[in-house]
């Protein structure tokens, strides 16, 4: 190499690391720097800024708090419940609407997509005026008959879970099933043309070669969901504010109340975000290992 083709490369290379700064300027100071943060904060106990080093008191702290342990519980039932209904609806609703015979429907794959893109604090507004004593689904169910009087959906510990993961599932269905769509429309129809020649049903043909070809997409999908689902804040926060009595009170939520609620505790409530970080990692992992075992 001779003297200007090694200016010239040097100069290419300034050239790439200037381009690139503004974005890892940008990454250190809202990314990594708050990480960095928030995993020396976790080692902190104390309340507001009076606080001090206190080793692993605030893990310990994890195991006698009742309140977490709710919150915990609270947040697992949730992504055990809600995400595979969730998953199994956007996949159902992407198989009908894959077919082109469908009348409309461009217009119910609009509507289904509708509330991801919808205002949170409008949808949530809604969704907890809908479900309030005096809402229209009370109206409707005692009007039909099938119950007899209103039921207390905001106020009984059961039925606000039931309207939490409604809200959740009715709001993020649509966002995965865009996904499963496109993944079906790019599969070859000549695979299915020769299924049918071969007279294999339309539930098989659904079974064996749309399921196995979708399997990318639905890692991806149950992956993103569950990571949602543990951070989830804003539809508890809006709707029923984590209760009655802490029964849809999530980890984000309580990280919230812990830092900005009555005196905050900055240290304990960075030990419990790291929890959430933990369960991401592990369940994602699970996830990828049994995706990775069924495709051998």
């Amino acid at each position: 190499m001779t003297l200007a083709q090694a200016k010239l490369a040097r100069d290419e290379q300034l050239n790439g690391w200037l381009f690139i700064m503004p974005a890892l300027v940008l990454v250190g100071i809202f990314m990594i720097y708050p990480i960095l943060w928030s995993l020396w904060m976790s080692f902190q106990t104390g309340r507001g800024m009076n606080f001090s080093f206190g080793g692993l008191a605030n893990i310990e702290r994890l195991t006698q708090d009742p309140v977490f342990q709710r919150a915990l519980t609270n947040t697992l039932i949730f992504l055990v419940i809600q995400v595979p209904i969730m998953l199994v609806l956007a996949l159902l609703f992407a198989t009908a609407l894959n077919d082109s015979k469908l009348w409309g429907r461009s217009f119910f794959r609009t509507a289904i997509f509708l509330p991801c893109v919808t205002s949170l604090v409008a949808y949530s507004i809604l969704f907890k005026s809908m479900f309030a004593v005096d809402g229209v689904i009370n109206d409707f169910l005692m009007t039909t008959g099938l119950v007899g009087s209103p039921i207390p959906w905001l106020s009984d510990p059961f039925w606000a879970k039931v309207v939490v993961i409604s809200a959740i599932t009715w709001r993020w269905t649509g966002y995965n099933m865009i996904f499963y769509l496109a993944a079906m429309q790019n599969i070859d129809r000549s695979i299915y043309e020769a299924a049918k020649i071969d007279g294999i049903p339309a539930w098989a043909r659904f079974w064996y070669i749309t399921v196995p070809m979708l399997k990318p997409v639905i890692l991806f999908t149950s992956v993103i969901s569950t990571i949602g689902t543990l951070q989830l804040f804003d539809e508890v926060n809006t709707i029923t504010l984590g209760g009655p009595s802490d029964s849809t009170l999530t980890l984000s939520l309580y990280i919230y109340n812990l830092t900005f609620k009555f005196m905050p505790s900055f240290g304990y409530a960075a030990t419990v975000s790291y929890v959430i970080v933990v369960l991401v990692g592990i369940l994602s992992f699970f996830q990828f290992v049994v995706a990775r075992d069924r495709s051998k």
